[in-house]
């Protein structure tokens, strides 16, 4: 099996701190969004790993090729923003057999080592939802096939909501798919998305079925960021070792590399390689590397790398480089 993963979003909603990384490359719980995916995926020994990539794009693959020496890396580049469809279509010359694909913008928990087994021609990873209108869904027949895709559902006509995970038995089939969806243009202010690819499959008479998961935590703004942070942070809770003259409340992550001077850190907080933190209070928030909080206290904040904070209390979002006297 290989793993596609579309990358070249420009991560506008976690601005600034997509500015000067691509959202995947986002710290949380200790290291990159990325890194908390693959995670998930590397127990079923893909044969290769896909990106495609956009903006910053040259990030994702040095840091790709220095955590992933082990695997196949292949890099495809989407030049345009045209939409999921179109990036995918780019990896076809990559990609022949079986993939699982994943749109890395959440957190989940999954189990993928049976899909292979599985005789359908594909499966969409789904969670239940109380209110869909905000959500694609899956509608489902007796016998539990996907029989259609709906975008945002103004009346509640199912509450399984897809997530951006797809397994697909033959990609060969997806491809064609997205060539008719792209020769119809069906496409939705200027973007072709692949949940009408899939419904081409369908309407061809393609099997999906779905499965669902009961986490899924998404990742797409400050907020969503530090709400993933938190989950993480206490469903693998690391055991920093204290500091002397200061405090770390579990459960938080702390470098080893990181210096504490007369701090409280904790809970809920992530401290990056080389932060300084000095006469502060840091809770609940995100501190990434080479980092100088000084005479303050944080809450609910994300802290690009680089950036330097000096002053009271507050909750603030500051970008790499930033510079900051409150």
């Amino acid at each position: 099996m290989d793993i596609i993963l579309p990358v070249a979003g420009l991560g506008t909603r976690l601005r600034p701190h997509t500015w000067s990384k691509p959202k995947p490359l986002v710290t949380v719980a200790g290291k990159a969004m990325l890194a908390h995916v693959l995670d998930r995926v590397m127990p079923v020994k893909p044969e290769k790993l896909v990106f495609i990539t956009g903006y910053l794009g040259e990030m994702i693959e040095e840091w790709a090729r220095e955590n992933y020496p082990d695997v196949e890396l292949v890099f495809v580049e989407q030049p345009e923003m045209l939409g999921q469809s179109d990036a995918i279509y780019r990896t076809r010359e990559h990609v022949n057999g079986d993939a699982l694909m994943l749109f890395p913008d959440a957190l989940f928990e999954a189990d993928f080592t049976g899909l292979v087994d599985r005789a359908v021609d594909g499966v969409a990873f789904t969670k239940h939802v109380e209110d869909p209108s905000a959500y694609g869904v899956a509608l489902l027949d007796d016998d539990g096939k996907i029989t259609k895709l709906i975008e945002k559902p103004q009346e509640p006509v199912s509450h399984e909501a897809v997530i951006g995970i797809y397994y697909f038995k033959d990609m060969k089939e997806l491809y064609s798919a997205i060539e008719e969806q792209m020769e119809r243009n069906i496409q939705l202010k200027g973007e072709y998305f692949i949940a009408d690819a899939i419904q081409i499959m369908i309407d061809r008479g393609a099997r999906f079925e779905i499965e669902q998961i009961d986490i899924w935590e998404d990742a797409g703004n400050a907020e969503a960021l530090l709400d993933t942070n938190q989950y993480l942070l206490s469903s693998e809770p690391p055991s920093p070792a204290q500091r002397t003259g200061s405090l770390i409340v579990p459960p938080s992550f702390v470098h080893r590399e990181a210096k504490l001077e007369d701090a409280v850190v904790g809970p809920y907080a992530s401290i990056g390689k080389g932060t300084v933190i000095r006469n502060s209070v840091v809770r609940d928030s995100i501190v990434e590397e080479d980092a100088e909080i000084v005479d303050a206290i944080l809450q609910r904040s994300v802290i690009g790398s680089k950036s330097v904070i000096q002053g009271s209390a507050r909750s603030i979002s500051v970008g790499e480089n930033g510079k900051v006297a409150l």
